[in-house]
């Protein structure tokens, strides 16, 4: 099975479990009158709309190279990133206006077994969701199933302090349902800003892998004087590197080829996320 189907798969599992989860905080707290389990929700909402914004993504990024495109299609997938990053800070306001709408005008929120049993039974689902995710996007080599499931990973401190503001409640000091949702919002713009910095450190061409590293894989090749001018960019999964080599000035270009082809094998043995070597032989 291709990368694409297997990412594709466990995106469409993901997004169920998220479905599940949102839906069952969102009912619950309106059932309750708990601002902060709603904005939960709200939060898991988000992870079911990234992924289906994943979806769509990564069936363009995963497209083969074509004339205009020779580096291929793969920043698409960077980019879906950025576009769930602005959704967790759109959430992230909306939560905040809302409590401080709840300072102006308080409400009571309800006291009910059946909201704890909800936060548990999602904190279940969330972890397995954030454990599979990150497994499978190491695996994959899918910066997309790694973001999203850092996204998740917060849900499950987020719902953790939900329950600690349902006890505060319980104590009847209603005021911690607000404070907890202002927490949720300082973590999802918190997770919002991850995202955003890994995204953009791709669409900026930062350094990938350390040049110092590539200098002293490559000089332990037979033949080569020094090795010089290393770039590196792209994602972990789809690295592309250019390099400089000063070699004897009376090698023959045949075996300067075969030199370069032996680096070239070299470099993507030790990183099997590189997808491109640019190899550029110079008489010593």
């Amino acid at each position: 099975m291709s990368v694409y189907k297997e990412v594709k798969k466990v995106n469409v599992i993901v997004l169920v479990l998220n479905l599940l989860v949102a839906f069952g905080k969102i009912i619950m707290g309106y059932a309750i009158n708990s601002m902060s389990m709603e904005a939960d929700g709200f939060h898991s909402l988000t992870d079911a709309s990234s992924n289906i914004i994943g979806l769509i993504g990564m069936y363009l990024s995963y497209r083969p190279r074509d004339k205009e495109h020779p580096y291929g299609h793969r920043k698409i997938e960077t980019l879906v990133t950025l576009v769930i990053a602005i959704m967790l800070f759109a959430v992230c306001y909306e939560i905040f206006s809302a409590a401080i709408g709840r300072f102006n005008h308080p409400t009571t929120v309800e006291d009910s077994t059946y909201g704890f049993l909800v936060m548990l039974i999602t904190i279940s689902i969330n972890m397995f969701v954030a454990a599979f995710e990150r497994h499978k996007g190491k695996e994959l080599g899918s910066d997309f199933l790694i973001s999203d499931s850092m996204h998740t990973t917060s849900d499950i401190y987020v719902s953790l302090s939900v329950i600690l503001g349902l006890v505060f409640t319980r104590l009847d000091i209603q005021w911690a349902d607000v404070i907890v949702a202002l927490f949720i919002g300082l973590m999802i713009g918190r997770a919002g800003y991850k995202i955003l910095c890994s995204g953009i450190k791709v669409l900026l061409d930062t350094a990938v892998i350390d040049a110092d590293e590539i200098a002293a894989l490559v000089e332990q090749q037979e033949g080569i004087k020094s090795c010089h001018k290393i770039r590196t960019r792209g994602k972990q999964d789809d690295i592309s590197v250019d390099l400089h080599v000063l070699v004897d000035k009376d090698m023959h270009i045949y075996n300067a080829h075969k030199l370069a082809d032996a680096i070239e094998a070299r470099l993507r043995e030790e990183y099997s996320g590189i997808t491109d070597v640019t190899i550029h032989i110079e008489p010593s």
